[in-house]
């Protein structure tokens, strides 16, 4: 038996491999080789993998490691990493697993018992549109899917508008126009922004406008695909208020009958400040 070399695959060691966006020529050889000599793959979807593995000519066995099973399944792949002491590999469908995938709970796993992980970097929606957007990328944030409703998708919403760098989500067709219609309610319709749907696959498109612009379009087009929606962050305009003139301005809301909350909320908006910060100053007002 040959000695393995350090870029084989060690026995008790995670690999983490990302794979193809859409297009099959952007995997590595490393990804391939890697799939081909590990004892086994936890896959997000054991189906929508096979048929990579199968491109590749990889026979190795499956296990499905995905969103309803990761809480069972990461006792079960521990169990092959330490016991049976088993070089195992985690995909995603698409990407880099555990950047809005399945994959982080197990790779914390890994890291709590000892576990060595090792990446093998590969595609990822959020840099691949990233790079091409036209927006700036020096300084970006990636949010992925925002939350689906209520105060926390509201908080979401507010918090992006005040962020000064590039803004990155993903979203599905059927739900881009609500999203299109919230960002241009909180961060207005002037807003830059780079649409890019089924990237590196055969439709790949990139759009391009205002948030005002994007959402009359999808209106008028029904999406189509997953989307990768990059927005250019908030232009810093005003001065930065000092807490004294934010607690100057506090004392004459509040004197004016305005709430703590609504006051909080009406200086948050005027200053870029989050309104949790504003509001534990006006507590400390009845004090001073």
């Amino acid at each position: 038996m040959p000695p393995v070399s350090d870029a084989d695959p060690k026995p008790g060691h995670l690999y983490v491999v990302g794979t193809p966006l859409g297009n099959l020529e952007d995997m590595t050889f490393r990804a391939v080789r890697i799939l081909q000599s590990v004892d086994l793959i936890a896959a997000e979807d054991t189906r929508h993998t096979g048929k990579l593995l199968q491109h590749f000519q990889i026979t190795t066995p499956q296990i499905s490691y995905h969103e309803h099973n990761r809480q069972s399944r990461t006792g079960e792949v521990l169990h092959h990493l330490q016991a049976r002491q088993q070089a195992v590999a985690l995909v995603s469908d698409a990407g880099m697993p555990g950047i809005s995938d399945p994959g982080y709970e197990l790779v914390v796993a890994c890291v709590e018992a000892g576990v060595p992980v090792v990446p093998i970097p590969g595609p990822t929606a959020a840099m691949t549109a990233l790079c091409v957007s036209g927006l700036p990328s020096d300084r970006f944030v990636f949010e992925g899917f925002l939350p689906l409703k209520g105060k926390d998708r509201t908080a979401r919403l507010e918090a992006i508008a005040r962020e000064d760098r590039t803004v990155i989500l993903y979203e599905a067709p059927h739900k881009l126009i609500k999203t299109l219609e919230d960002l241009v309610a909180v961060l207005g319709g002037d807003r830059p922004i780079t649409l890019g749907r089924e990237l590196t696959k055969r439709f790949e498109e990139f759009w391009r406008g205002t948030l005002a612009e994007a959402l009359a379009h999808y209106q008028s087009t029904a999406p189509k695909g997953e989307f990768t929606v990059v927005i250019q962050g908030a232009t810093r305009t005003a001065p930065l208020w000092s807490e004294q003139a934010i607690k100057a301005e506090l004392e004459r809301l509040l004197h004016q009958g305005v709430s703590r909350a609504d006051a909080s909320r009406q200086l948050a908006q005027a200053t870029g400040q989050p309104k949790k910060a504003i509001y534990q100053i006006s507590l400390t007002l009845d004090a001073d």
